[in-house]
Order: C-alpha cells, then sequence, then structure tokens
C-alpha cells in the first residue's frame, strides 16, 4: 500500500457506520503530518462533500474545485470541522490525488 502523504484525496469506506454517522465511500483529505502518517495506521482525515452556496458562506469549510491533481469530479467543500480519525489501512479504497499547499494552509 502507497505510504499515505498530508494532502492526499484518498477515498475512505465508513461501513459499517454506528448512530448518526454516513456509512459510505467518501472522498477525504489527510491532515496529519508526514512524519505521523508513515509512522502509525491511524490518521486524522477531514471529510470533503458536495459544495452548495450555503456550506460556502461557513467560515471553517474550504472551496475545493475540480482539478486534474486533486481527482475531484466536481466542485466540492472541504469540511474542516468534521475531522476523525481512521485506520486508513482498513478503510482506504484509493488515492483520488492531493490538493495544493495552498489550500492546505486554509485549511489548517
Amino acid at each position: 500500500m502507497k505510504e499515505v502523504r498530508k494532502g492526499m484525496i484518498i477515498d475512505i469506506n465508513l461501513d459499517p457506520a454506528k448512530g448518526a454517522e454516513k456509512g459510505k465511500i467518501r472522498p477525504y483529505i489527510v491532515v496529519t503530518n508526514n512524519i505521523y502518517n508513515k509512522r502509525l495506521p491511524v490518521i486524522q482525515v477531514t471529510p470533503i462533500t458536495e459544495w452548495s452556496e450555503k456550506k460556502s458562506r461557513v467560515i471553517t469549510n474550504v472551496e475545493l474545485d475540480t482539478e486534474e491533481e486533486n481527482g475531484l469530479t466536481k466542485k466540492s467543500i472541504a469540511d474542516s470541522l468534521q475531522t476523525r480519525p481512521i485506520d486508513y489501512k482498513e478503510r482506504m479504497i484509493k488515492i483520488r490525488g492531493k490538493i495544493s499547499k495552498e489550500k492546505i494552509s486554509e485549511i489548517d
């Protein structure tokens, strides 16, 4: 399995879900630093959700446009308030791409 790095967009399978969690495959951005990512299987990720006017007004959300480098197929939002730990070795489906250093700075 390829090493995950900060700023990568990865598809994560959240099944089985518990309670009010959404149990589906969705893209996430790796937000933990690369030293941490290299040493531990549990990393911190930020979910990516579909863009909407309402979500774009939330100050902690970061807009993401479709770009060849990030692998997104539609305009999206990184929801920085919904970070969560995941065991990427168990839940990662694939690597889509990566976001720019500027976008990572906005999320940070």
